[in-house]
């Protein structure tokens, strides 16, 4: 369902970010994205003078190259558009997050590596929505991989390998996941039909 018929008004501001997952042939993955800010109007920048209207004040990609663990291996920025000719030079500093790992922790770290003078503002906030989309990306590439392990074992006549079960992170985190939900109270009852005798 849409939201509701606005009033009138008028758009003087723009951001549009665009995400995108890849798997690349070596087997990493590349998560980027692409910030732009425009106008509705034209203005006066001091950095830039004149800015006309629908004219990028920010155009920004980030790169991230990641393995299956999440494991950054590298980060790659690039600033096109920028309100001040001095913001380009904070892009190169992002490669400092290769070797984080997203999962608990990783905006804290990224805010320890690129925070502050360090970085770029616009650059660190999209970082949080770029791990989401590395979650959504490698979602179904872990769960298969992990499908396959128990299969494996399985023909090995192995027992099934007892690991932690992820739901608990996701327990609080948003309404679907309240811990009296039906998606929780489903996901449980499916673990317990899964789990080997004793576990």
């Amino acid at each position: 369902m849409p939201l509701s018929a606005p009033a009138e008004r008028d758009l003087l501001h723009l951001r549009d970010i665009e995400l995108r997952g890849y798997q690349r042939a070596d087997g990493l993955f590349d998560i980027e994205a692409h910030l732009t800010d425009t106008k509705s109007y034209g203005f006066a920048n001091d950095g830039r003078g004149w800015i006309e209207k629908g004219e990028a004040l920010h155009g920004m990609w980030i790169r991230l190259t990641l393995d299956e663990d999440m494991l950054i291996h590298s980060c790659e920025a690039a600033s096109d558009f920028t309100p001040y000719p001095i913001c380009p030079q904070a892009a190169p500093n992002f490669a400092a997050l290769a070797g984080l790992k997203i999962g608990p922790g990783f905006n804290r770290a990224v805010k320890e590596r690129v925070g502050g003078v360090l970085g770029c503002t616009h650059l660190r906030e999209v970082l949080g929505q770029v791990a989401t989309v590395t979650y959504q990306t490698l979602y179904p590439v872990r769960m298969k991989r992990e499908r396959e392990a128990r299969e494996r074992r399985a023909a090995e006549g192995l027992p099934p390998e007892v690991t932690a079960p992820r739901l608990n992170a996701l327990i609080g985190t948003c309404l679907a996941y309240a811990p009296d939900s039906p998606v929780v109270l489903n996901r449980e009852a499916e673990n317990e039909a899964t789990s080997p005798p004793g576990s």
